[in-house]
């Protein structure tokens, strides 16, 4: 995801994120991953042009509100089982780009109890609205 970073059009972006964001949901493919939560950290990054995010009044209606994606998360989370991580970061990252706002989005998941002898598996993805 950092080398979305240098792309040309998010050069007049600002970054928003949330990280780390942990949730307890039903995901897995597997037999025992289906009869139980597992904890997953969520990160998105939010990629919003600077002309349609730098407050003049100060007020919150002048930006995008860091709610906005936790709730986004939540919505997806709320429908049920879900496989893949994969299929979860696509999820959340497409309902991200539905903002009128939001330019480009990173998502990434990580699972970190599957594995003792590891921090974590994980899944990043990167949208960008076209031109």
């Amino acid at each position: 995801m950092h080398s979305a970073l240098s792309h040309p059009r998010l050069m007049d972006c600002r970054r928003m994120f949330l990280r780390d964001y942990e949730v307890f949901i039903n995901i897995g493919v597997h037999e025992h991953e289906k009869k139980g939560e597992q904890r997953v950290l969520i990160n998105v990054q939010l990629f919003v042009p600077l002309d349609l995010s730098t407050p003049v009044a100060d007020k919150l209606e002048e930006v995008v509100d860091y709610d906005f994606m936790r709730e986004t998360i939540a919505r997806r989370v709320a429908k049920g089982h879900i496989h893949l991580q994969e299929t979860l970061c696509d999820d959340v990252a497409r309902a991200m780009l539905e903002h009128p706002r939001v330019r480009a989005v990173g998502v990434s998941t990580e699972k970190p109890d599957v594995y003792p002898d590891c921090h974590s598996v994980g899944i990043e993805v990167f949208m960008m609205k076209d031109a």
